[in-house]
């Protein structure tokens, strides 16, 4: 039996138990099992790996960051934007190797795809987490500028407090890559001026549980486009799926 499974903490908003467990089950794929690990500390990953010995692993928050130095190996993509949501076991032998992996790039692009000529080319990105630089590498390679936002003062980063009425106008894609808003704290959402957006914005949430959150909510409400973050995960899972499955990564 090959065995799946999502670290993270908490995981009680997380759809992918249910998703690969529901693809295993419509695909026949009769070998395969997924399992929810959280670990309230990512120091419980190498317990883990001796106890259940996974094939592979996704990495959700908080842990995305942090997993890199139990790794062996890492994908040139991930170690650029520093942050892994995807393991594989690799087993040489009697050796286990574990390579790091990112297929939120996947998930995240295949949802911006079809607003690549959106004008203003440029976007907001709410949140400074590995979701947040996975964002920010899609940005880039699609041409866009962006500028990222903080709850704290830091170099390179704006604060809520200085989203004034202009940045959010000249902003075509508002992407939320925070945790806000996610279940159980569906009416929380990042402090920006929602009064200022138009109909010609672009919202975009990574947080999938709900699908339509306060952030969202607001965007629909003021006749913005809106992206929910269902398409991501979908198209991140099966890139996970793909990787585990391809002997030449």
């Amino acid at each position: 039996m090959r065995k799946f499974g999502l670290i993270g903490y908490p995981l009680g908003h997380s759809f992918s138990k249910k998703y690969f467990t529901e693809k295993f089950l419509k695909e026949g794929i009769k070998d395969c099992i997924y399992e929810n690990y959280p670990l309230d500390s990512i120091n419980g990953l190498q317990s883990l790996l001796s106890s259940e010995k996974p094939d592979g692993l996704n990495v959700t928050i908080p842990y995305k960051s942090s997993v890199i130095r139990f790794l062996d190996r890492i994908d040139s993509e991930a170690a650029a934007i520093g942050a892994v949501n995807v393991i594989k076991a690799r087993r040489e032998g009697d050796k286990v190797l574990l390579c790091g992996y990112n297929s939120d790039i996947t998930g995240i692009l295949d949802t911006l795809r079809p607003f690549s000529g959106i004008k203003p080319k440029s976007a907001l990105v709410l949140g400074s987490g590995g979701s947040s630089r996975a964002v920010c590498h899609v940005l880039k390679n699609m041409g866009f500028t962006y500028s990222l936002v903080s709850r704290v003062a830091r170099e390179g980063y704006l604060t809520y407090d200085d989203l004034t009425r202009e940045i959010i106008h000249d902003s075509g894609i508002i992407i939320n890559t925070t945790p806000l808003g996610m279940h159980p704290d569906i009416a929380s959402k990042p402090p920006i001026d929602y009064n200022s957006l138009t109909r010609r914005h672009v919202m975009f949430d990574l947080v999938y549980n709900p699908e339509i959150t306060a952030f969202l909510n607001e965007g629909r409400m003021k006749g913005c486009t809106i992206l929910t973050g269902l398409t991501m995960l979908f198209s991140q899972a099966e890139r996970s799926w793909q990787i585990w499955n391809n002997p030449e990564l």
